[in-house]
């Protein structure tokens, strides 16, 4: 595995999005600065740690599913840190042969992408900014490896309330449903606006130490969706989506009341027809 971007030294001295997430789910590749942010959602807002697993969960669930809809290729946007049951495992378990792009600008995730990944021909880090598509698109190592005549899944996953209106991120959306063919598919998932004192504090919090981010509402959340078929069973909580388990007392089921946090994270599929 190769890549031709350009090193950039790591600062341990500001906070990470992807090593602040790493964190919160338990990993090792993180540093104080991070920690300090991860414990603070911890100890004072003790539910919203749970919207790193329920996103985790949902983007496994996802995955699978595109493997068995027959997709071979995934671009994940803004992948983060190496953790357990990272898409290209979860592709490779469903669909053999599976191809993977991990997109990150964070160079920490570049490096430890980098020696994990190292003998695996069929997946690739690159460092690059979700705001830069084009450059993403012109890429060379996601050029060798992904076939753009043939069906692509491009994930979304927890990334574009990370960026500003002013960064149009629904334009960077409809770039890719405009780059991919008939066939592919968009996976996001999305921060919901909530008239709730928890959800305006977690909002609140990471403006404050990353001076970027915001929620949308379901109306904001749903355009990203538009000219692409969005499948069962919607746009949806992310628990909601396809769980594993339909028990009435279950994460996810419909019968049971969601709490707030459960409730601040949405997920959708749709395909381009």
């Amino acid at each position: 595995m190769s890549d031709n971007s350009p090193s950039v030294e790591i600062d341990q001295s500001k906070p990470s999005i992807a090593r602040v997430y790493d964190y919160v789910l338990g990993g090792k590749d993180n540093y104080p600065v991070d920690q300090a942010i991860g414990d603070h959602f911890i100890n004072n807002l003790p539910g919203s740690v749970a919207i790193a697993k329920t996103n985790r969960d949902v983007l496994v669930r996802a995955v699978r599913e595109l493997a068995a809809d027959g997709i071979r290729q995934f671009v994940d946007l803004g992948s983060g840190l190496p953790t357990s049951d990272n898409v290209h495992q979860v592709a490779a378990r469903h669909a053999a042969g599976s191809k993977v792009v991990y997109v990150d600008n964070d160079p920490i995730v570049l490096a430890h992408g980098r020696a994990i990944l190292a003998t695996d021909d069929n997946t690739v880090v690159i460092q690059a900014d979700a705001v830069d598509p084009e450059g993403i698109r012109n890429h060379p190592e996601l050029q060798r490896l992904i076939d753009f005549d043939q069906p692509v899944a491009v994930i979304f996953s927890a990334i574009l309330h990370h960026l500003e209106d002013r960064e149009n991120p629904l334009g960077i959306v409809r770039f890719w449903r405009d780059q991919v063919a008939p066939g592919s598919a968009l996976f996001i998932s999305h921060f919901r606006s909530g008239d709730n004192d928890e959800t305006k504090a977690a909002e609140g919090k990471l403006q404050e130490t990353f001076g970027r981010g915001r929620w949308r509402t379901d109306e904001e959340i749903a355009a990203f969706f538009d000219g692409l078929q969005v499948a069962e069973p919607g746009i949806v909580p992310a628990v909601q989506w396809r769980p594993d388990s339909t028990a009435a007392d279950a994460i996810g089921s419909t019968e049971r009341e969601l709490t707030i946090w459960e409730q601040l994270i949405v997920a959708g599929l749709g395909y381009k027809r």
